[in-house]
């Protein structure tokens, strides 16, 4: 029998009370020494991704943040999954454009070096994988260069090894965040708010999500309970 899904502390009625007032998917300006990236990219960098994997008629990606509850592509099969080398973290830095402000930059998930990471593995259409590559492109590399380009990484899901794409820091790229205190972390995601919304909310739906496919993950639990209480004593709120 499953085990009985943990109470967040972190809610919705946390997340409404940060959230902006007007929310928009229009992508904005690139920051000062980046571009949007153009067709040419996208079909490049399959080109890429695609002639570096031996072809077995499955394309993979793998989840670990916000592709979770949202994938942006189509897929016909979903499975969980464990990536050893890497870990989830808030890592990308700063935001001030989606998820964040010049007043208060946001942070936003990526894989780092180190540890493991459990996910979501999707299988794109066989008939469409470059359409489906080019949404997910779009959606994690709108501006160029990328601070955490798609690379391949081996997925272990139950007795499967599984090859699949996903996103990766380059510690090199200027944006790559470390040495952070989880206290320190908590006070940027409890703040930071753009204009497709919260770092509250892009916590809470992670976190959310994760615990209902049965993956918990004790840093981002910590760092829940932590923005709840950093918006609770901001807004006057009871538990």
């Amino acid at each position: 029998m499953r085990a009985k899904i943990r109470q967040m502390r972190l809610s919705e009625r946390h997340v409404a009370l940060v959230q902006h007032a007007s929310l928009s998917d229009e992508m904005p300006p690139p920051p000062e020494g980046m571009r949007a990236a153009t067709s040419d990219d996208y079909n490049s960098t399959i080109h890429d991704l695609l002639g570096a994997q031996p072809h077995s008629g499955e394309v993979w990606f793998f989840a670990y943040g916000s592709l979770i509850w949202k994938p942006a592509c189509d897929f016909v099969e979903m499975r969980t999954g464990v990536v050893r080398g890497w870990h989830r973290a808030f890592c990308l830095g700063w935001n001030n454009r989606f998820r964040g402000s010049d007043e208060n930059p946001g942070l936003m998930l990526a894989l780092d070096r180190g540890g493991a990471c459990k996910g979501v593995l999707y299988r794109l259409p066989a008939d469409r994988i470059d359409e489906n590559l080019t949404k997910l492109l779009e959606r994690e590399m709108g501006w160029l260069p990328s601070a955490f380009p798609p690379r391949w990484v081996n997925v272990q899901s139950g007795e499967r090894s599984i090859r699949a794409i996903t996103f990766c820091i380059d510690r090199h790229s200027g944006r790559y965040i470390s040495g952070l205190t989880v206290e320190a972390i908590a006070d940027v995601l409890a703040k930071a708010v753009g204009n497709r919304g919260s770092m509250a909310e892009y916590l809470f739906a992670t976190v959310r999500h994760l615990e209902d496919m049965g993956i918990h993950d004790p840093h981002l639990w910590q760092l829940q309970n932590l923005v709840a209480e950093r918006i609770e004593a901001a807004y006057a709120l009871n538990r």
